[in-house]
This record gives structure tokens, sequence and C-alpha cells, in this order.
């Protein structure tokens, strides 16, 4: 009984050993090796658009409006009457001045007579020498008076030129802030204002290390400085989803501002249709590198390990490794690497969920393709002045 008790159990266990399950396949996972373009770094800025002339109108004469000469908000050209104040006084000071110089040039000729004169009856002794200079002094003093005459006239006709008032610069109109009837003093009442359009201005301001960057980059002889240099920019405005609107860096201050630790800069964006507005707010890149050749991969490729950016490759034994790797900007839907990654490395782009270092993996090889119109998470740390987006050359 002994015997066949024992021999039952050891059916039973090779029964059990049989009935094992074999261990998992390797995971599959998906592979290809990094897309390489030339391209170039973009940083990005919130700024506003600001007029290029900002003009405050006031009257270079007082008196009454007269008339107002256009609509509230219209397109104005440089040199278009905006406000006609009551010409008569300065057209009657006008008349009164050019009686004077007439008077004063009348006295003129009779000085310059009587002084020819004198000179005739001094060589024959028939008057004085003191007479004789004080007819030639009478000829200076209506020639300065004639001078004076001139002087006034050209006066009165600036002040009856001033009665129009006229737009200094082509742009857009504000309301008018008098009526026909309100008196207007000179200088003092602000009758409209006037901001150009075309171009326009987008201000913004830098911080200090991003113009440390651009300064070794020029130094490097790498991109230009925008201070010596057209970089171009590209806005796009609060509802828009890409970068239409384009021009080039026009200005970059002389200091940077202690207390936000910023530089301020503007550029210059043409505006042909008036669109653009003043005080519209907008975000916009500049260039922020020179070209270079650099390795792309999507964002969901890549993982963190605390502090670290990390990719799995899968080296010649199928085993995944990870690898520490410096992100750049997105480009084409596609995250720039800087280094840490090899062109010819296997790297994981779908698959990696739950990944075990050094764990064996079935590979299937595929390819990165360009997403321009993707959307991808950062994966780019503030810690330095990154660059927001690339282009490809």
């Amino acid at each position: 009984m002994r015997k066949f008790g024992a021999g039952a159990a050891l059916l039973a266990l090779a029964a059990c050993a049989k009935e094992a399950p074999p261990p998992p396949p390797p995971p599959g996972v998906s592979v290809a090796v990094p897309l390489q373009r030339e391209v170039n770094d973009w940083d990005e800025y919130v700024g506003r658009f600001e007029a290029l002339q900002d003009a405050e109108i006031r009257p270079r004469v007082s008196g009454t409006i007269e008339k107002v000469m256009f609509t509230d908000g219209q397109y104005v050209r440089s040199g278009q009457p905006l406000f006609v104040i009551d010409p008569r006084p300065y057209r009657a000071a006008l008349m009164q001045a050019q009686a004077t110089l007439a008077r004063a040039q009348a006295l003129l000729v009779n000085a310059r007579s009587e002084s020819a004169r004198a000179g005739k009856l001094l060589q024959a002794q028939a008057i004085s020498r003191e007479e004789s200079e004080q007819k030639t002094a009478a000829v200076g003093t209506a020639v300065a008076d004639v001078a004076a005459g001139r002087a006034a006239v050209n006066t009165a006709q600036l002040n009856l030129s001033f009665t129009t008032v006229r737009a200094p610069v082509s742009g857009r109109v504000s309301n008018r802030r008098v009526s026909k009837g309100n008196f207007a003093s000179e200088g003092t009442t602000v009758l409209t204002r006037v901001v150009s359009t075309d171009p326009i201005w987008f201000t913004f301001e830098g911080a200090e290390s991003f113009y440390l960057k651009y300064l070794r980059q020029d130094g490097t002889g790498e991109r230009g400085s925008s201070r010596g240099t057209a970089n171009p920019v590209e806005v796009k405005l609060a509802d828009e989803p890409t970068y239409r609107w384009r021009g080039k860096m026009d200005f970059l201050d002389n200091a940077i501002d202690q207390n936000s630790g910023t530089i301020r800069a503007h550029a210059l964006i043409p505006n042909p249709q008036g669109f653009l507005t003043p005080g519209m707010f907008g975000r916009a890149r500049l260039l922020g590198s020179g070209t270079y050749r650099a390795m792309l991969v999507p964002d969901e490729a890549i993982t963190t390990d605390q502090t670290r950016k990390l990719l799995y490759v899968v080296g010649q034994d199928n085993k995944a490794a990870p690898r520490p790797v410096e992100t750049g900007p997105l480009v084409d839907g596609l995250r720039v690497i800087k280094s840490g990654l090899k062109p010819n490395d296997r790297v994981i782009i779908a698959g990696i969920t739950n990944l075990q270092p050094g764990a064996v993996v079935t590979p299937k090889l595929t390819k990165i393709a360009a997403r321009p119109n993707a959307v991808s998470p950062s994966s780019q740390t503030d810690s330095a002045p990154p660059s927001s987006e690339a282009t490809v050359r």
C-alpha cells in the first residue's frame, strides 16, 4: 500500500509540472532612429503693438472752433485738415502787418533819397557832416524797420495758416475732444489724437539670460545681435493659431532695467491694411539661434526621472536601456534632442509603459514622421533660457 501511495504522489507531481504556464514573451515595442533636420531655434516673447508716431493734437493759435473736418475714428493722411479755427482776427493781423511793412518800405525809399541828396550837398559844403551822417543813419533805421515789418508779416501769415489744424502724420484719428463753437487755447486744449498704423511696432521685454545668450552667439558668429542685425520676428494674435505677422527687429535698448532684470526691444511689423491696432496683445517668436543639425523624436517617447529627461534605446541584445538626454524646442510636432543621443540609436517610441531598464523587448522597426499640426506637451524645463520653437531649414 505504501508503494502504491508513493507512486500516486509522483504521478500527481508530474502532472502539475506539465501544467505550469510558460514564461511570457518579451513585450513588443516600436523603435525608430531619430529624424534629422536642419533647424533654427525661436524664442517666444509676450508684448503689445505700439504706434511709431502718436501725436496729441493741440492748437498753435487760440480761437473759436469754426469747423470739424473729419469723422471720428477715420484714417487720415499727413497734412489733411482736421479743424478750422476762426481765421478773421489773424487775417486782420496779417493785413495790419502788411500795411506796416508797406509804410516801412516807403520810409526806406525816402530815407535813401534824402541820404543821396545829403551826400551831394556835403560835397558842395552846403550842409554839415553831422547832418549828412544823420541822413545816412536814417537809412539804416529804415532798413531795420523793413526787416521787422517782413518778420511781422511772416509771423502773421504763420498764425493765419495755424488756424487750419492739420494731421501731422498719416494714421487713425481718435474722436474729437472739442466741437464747433468751443474756444481752443494755444498749446493747451487737446483737440484729438492721431496714431500711425503702418508700419507698427511690436514692443516686448526679454530676460537678461536671453540677452546674454544672444551676445555670446554674436561673439561666435552663430547669430547676429539684434542691435545691428534685422533678425526675423513672427507674431500671432490672441485668437490666431499660427505666427502670420512677420517683421524684423528694429530696436534694442541700451540698458537692462535694474528692477525687472529685462531689456526692452521692439520689432517693425508691416501693417498695410491697418488690422493691427496699437495696444493689441500678441505673442512673438524671435530667431534664437543659427542653423544646426538636430535629431527629433516624439514627445511621448521622453520620460522623466526626477530632474532628468530619458529616452529608452534598444541595443543589439534587444535590451531597453535608459539614456539621459538634453531636450530642446519643438519642431514639426517633434522634440529636438540636443545631446545624449546618436543618429543610429534605436529609440523606443511606442510601448514604453511599465518598461523596466534592462528588460528584453521585441523591437518592431518603424519611422518617425514630422507632425507639423500636432500639439505636444512641453518637456523642456525653465531653468535655462529655452527656445520655444524651431523651424526646419
